[in-house]
């Protein structure tokens, strides 16, 4: 379980496909302290360690992963927006996150308002209904608040911050995101088709 507040930029060093895609990822993480098939959310995909290094991790990524999700896009070089898994006591500062991508979103509108970006991004027509005012929503790992919502278009405000400690300021319209619905929508929304 995951939390959405991003602890780490990495970058990836190296891909190759050996039967599952394998890819390298560079760090600031301290890599003495993460163990083997350790879990760390990478754009928002829980990913298990595979191998590490002084200053990287490896991880083996399955084609039903790479077909769920954008990481058939990342390339070397790409950078990603990292969280390490939750420990028992830690602060909740985000959503409860799982790492299982639900779908693809897609980037359609930037717009600055002040200091902050406004992004619209297009949900898939299936998980639209999960998405509502004021609710949340896991984009690349990250959680965040969602501001209006019009039919699959919903729209999310970037301050400064998050701009600068996620990958958030290289946004472009046409980006695929990584979509994670908040665990409750998906609860409540089964429930009301069941009464």
């Amino acid at each position: 379980m995951f939390t959405g507040i991003i602890t780490d930029i990495g970058k990836i060093t190296k891909l190759e496909q050996q039967g599952d895609l394998r890819a390298r990822i560079e760090t600031g993480y301290d890599t003495g302290g993460i163990d083997m098939g350790a879990s760390i959310a990478s754009d928002g995909v829980c990913l298990t360690v595979v191998d590490l290094g002084a200053d990287w991790y490896e991880v083996q990524i399955s084609a039903e992963t790479v077909d769920k999700t954008n990481l058939g896009a990342w390339e070397v070089g790409r950078r990603l927006n990292l969280e390490r898994a939750l420990k028992v006591g830690d602060e909740l500062g985000g959503h409860i996150v799982s790492g299982h991508v639900d779908g693809v979103a897609e980037v359609v509108a930037l717009r600055d308002e002040g200091d902050s970006t406004r992004v619209t991004l297009r949900a898939p027509e299936d998980l639209a209904r999960f998405i509502a005012p004021k609710g949340s929503v896991a984009l690349n790992g990250t959680s965040l608040t969602v501001n209006e919502v019009d039919g699959c278009d919903f729209g999310i405000n970037f301050i400064p911050h998050t701009k600068e400690v996620t990958t958030w300021g290289d946004v472009a319209v046409g980006d695929r995101i990584n979509l994670e619905i908040d665990t409750l929508a998906r609860y409540v929304a089964r429930l009301a088709e069941m009464s």
